[in-house]
């Protein structure tokens, strides 16, 4: 049976914190083994490495103003949008979707405004520079902390293309196959699997959004137990499309 936990009580994250001193004590009730997940938010991870800009020491250019003009936005969340980006995927009035240089297509680069904790009204906040670098360190670190350290994802929600609402994906990974690839497997008909790839780093952060939420909820951290996968670890890097393989370009 698949167990979710919500893990709270770290207090706000600042920059510079050590995020596995605040994770351990709150996993204290738990006794972690290798096949627990503990999704963590990207917004602590991003605090935490001190991932904040002020926006009054933003100074838009050219194209930043341009698309500002198009899309009604502050024109200098703009320029850190296209600094933080490859391509500029959509833009129009109050939609800017971007390529962050991570691969990851999404609303704004990732750049956020909400429950940064007291502070500065201008500040934002960018994601992580490597979501998988930070999950790696986040599990080796709680490793030396802890008897058994649990698999890493690094959450945060997004849109979906054709879809209404958001849902949180996997950003970065440590320790679990963040994509399983099914592909030459027999299914109950005999039929070979042809195209089936499992996206087990989104399908954690899905299931840990159930009880992060998106507004209040206050839950930075889900330890989800029961759920096995097999042990041919790869990173959420693994679950971006390449852009040679954009079904839509």
């Amino acid at each position: 049976m698949i167990e979710l936990h919500p893990i709270m009580a770290i207090g706000e994250v600042r920059p510079g914190d050590d995020l596995a001193g605040l994770l351990a004590p709150a996993l204290a009730g738990f006794v972690c083994d290798g096949d627990d997940i503990l999704v963590v938010t990207q917004k602590i991870v991003s605090k935490a490495e001190g991932r904040f800009v002020d926006l009054g020491a933003v100074t838009p250019g050219p194209q930043a103003l341009e698309l500002a003009a198009v899309t009604h936005k502050d024109p200098r969340l703009v320029e850190l949008v296209l600094a933080e980006s490859d391509a500029v995927v959509r833009a129009v009035p109050n939609v800017l979707i971007t390529r962050h240089r991570s691969g990851h297509v999404v609303a704004n680069a990732g750049i956020d405004r909400s429950n940064l904790g007291p502070g500065d009204p201008e500040r934002v906040l960018l994601l992580p520079i490597d979501c998988d670098a930070s999950a790696a360190r986040l599990r080796a670190a709680l490793g030396a902390l802890m008897s058994s350290a649990p698999r890493i994802v690094i959450s945060d929600s997004f849109g979906r293309p054709w879809r209404n609402g958001v849902i949180n994906v996997a950003l970065g990974a440590s320790g679990l196959p963040a994509l399983i690839d099914r592909r030459g497997e027999i299914d109950r008909d005999g039929r070979a699997l042809e195209v089936t790839q499992v996206a087990l780093g989104d399908l954690a952060a899905s299931a840990a959004g159930l009880l992060m939420g998106e507004g209040a909820e206050g839950v930075p951290a889900v330890l989800i137990r029961g759920l096995s996968a097999p042990d041919e670890p790869n990173t959420a890097s693994a679950l971006v499309r390449p852009v040679e393989q954009d079904l839509f370009r």
